[in-house]
């Protein structure tokens, strides 16, 4: 996710390196470097001008002070602006009645169906609601079907009325099925098409009319780039949404969408979706996507996202067993869980500072701890408890069992103990882990 942008930014910083002041001519030469920049990222060309001309003007306007050069002073001028450009701060969802209705809006494929399981699951798990899915999506064959597949992941009810072929009377019957049954969120997935129609827009209308959702979401996919924010411009004359959700931020996405939607539709972006898990979802913040842009890294999400998975009284039991030196394999798969629930590991690894920008042409492939998974599940329940027990011949049948080689399961082996070894030694020299502190 902005890769490029975030490595042309920083060659356009490397013009004032070495200059002893911020002048009119090498801001010139540094906001050319940005502008082609933004537009190489598909940044709506009005945005990416108005952009450059309001940082020289803020750049021009600072005193400089002694302790910092040319090039630090643009750095923050273009991340604050970069920031107010998609928007200044967070903006909330909406969940405000009885039940609140959000609405879902946005073009075939751009990930409408699965966002809404997202969107559920999150609110669900982190704000208490008890939501209730409604499929208002009667021409794809296979879309009914997948928000019910999607709703089971969760533990989500799912309406559908299929011998019902008009969506404003499915989700009018739905809006009551939740009030019968204390359902205090009601999530509709509507239909869409590959373009924009009328019939699409007067439908979509038609539904907003009758149920008078307090929230409607447009859902764009982000790698659509200038397309995204021409589709999002008419869906917002026609429906006035409330807020933009990005979709598919973890895939090669050139970022030109996120950077132009607000100022084009003057509209929120209110979640991205960083990943095909039901977890894979994020409040979006400008100024936490601006130091990823440009490479400083977004602690404070990686933070978030480990809370989530936090479990105070398992962290306990862990760091008495640890102290003990009884940390087993049993741990080290709850602990391999905890760090695939928190989402794509390559996303996860650009958040740390400087990490993203050194691990650029790595692949990290989501399944890096399947290997070790097999290996652990190979081995008896008293092995995994007690991995002194693994000799020669049970080393032979766990790397047979698991389909690795003796030299994989002895590396494993010898790394676990190693890092058991570290962790009690660590335990003992300060007390408490800083993973397990608050």
């Amino acid at each position: 996710m902005f890769e490029n942008l975030s490595e042309r930014l920083e060659r356009s910083f490397k013009i004032l390196k070495g200059q002893g002041k911020i002048s009119e001519i090498n801001v010139a030469e540094t906001l050319k470097d940005v502008r082609k920049a933004l537009l190489d990222a598909d940044v709506n060309y009005k945005t990416a001008k108005q952009f450059t001309e309001d940082v020289k003007e803020k750049a021009l306007g600072m005193n400089v002070l002694t302790a910092l050069q040319p090039s630090q002073v643009m750095v923050k001028v273009v991340h604050d602006e970069l920031a107010a450009l998609m928007g200044g701060s967070n903006v909330d969802i909406n969940t405000k009645g009885s039940p609140a209705v959000i609405l879902m809006s946005g073009l075939q494929g751009s990930g409408k169906t699965t966002f809404s399981g997202k969107l559920a699951n999150m609110l669900k798990s982190k704000r208490g609601k008890n939501p209730l899915l409604v499929a208002c999506d009667v021409y794809r064959p296979a879309a009914i079907e997948q928000l019910r597949v999607l709703g089971a992941q969760i533990n989500v009810p799912v309406f559908a009325d299929e011998a019902e072929k008009n969506p404003v009377a499915i989700a009018e019957k739905a809006i009551k099925h939740a009030k019968l049954n204390g359902h205090d969120l009601v999530i509709i997935d509507t239909a869409g098409r590959l373009a924009v129609d009328e019939l699409m827009m007067n439908e979509i209308a038609a539904i907003k009319k009758a149920i008078n959702p307090q929230e409607i979401l447009f859902v764009v996919d982000s790698m659509t780039g200038q397309d995204a924010v021409n589709t999002a411009k008419e869906f917002n004359d026609r429906l006035d949404f409330d807020g933009v959700v990005l979709t598919k931020l973890d895939g090669d996405t050139r970022g030109g969408a996120a950077l132009s939607i607000r100022s084009v539709v003057n509209k929120p972006i209110k979640f991205v979706g960083t990943g095909e898990k039901m977890e894979a979802i994020d409040a979006f913040h400008p100024e936490r996507m601006a130091d990823r842009i440009l490479g400083m890294g977004d602690i404070v999400s990686l933070v978030e996202r480990a809370e989530e998975q936090y479990n105070e009284e398992e962290a306990r039991r862990l760091q008495k067993k640890i102290a003990k030196n009884q940390f087993d394999f049993n741990d080290f798969l709850s602990q391999i869980a905890q760090i695939k629930k928190m989402g794509n590991l390559k996303d996860l690894a650009s958040m740390i500072p400087g990490v993203g920008k050194a691990m650029k042409n790595v692949d990290i492939d989501d399944n890096a701890f399947k290997g070790v998974e097999a290996i652990i599940h190979s081995m008896t329940p008293e092995e995994r408890t007690n991995p002194s027990l693994l000799n020669g011949s049970r080393r032979n049948r766990i790397a047979k069992g698991s389909g690795t080689s003796i030299q994989e399961v002895n590396r494993l082996l010898k790394q676990f103990e190693d890092t058991r070894k570290m962790m009690h030694n660590f335990s003992q020299n300060k007390g408490k882990l800083p993973m397990m502190r608050r």
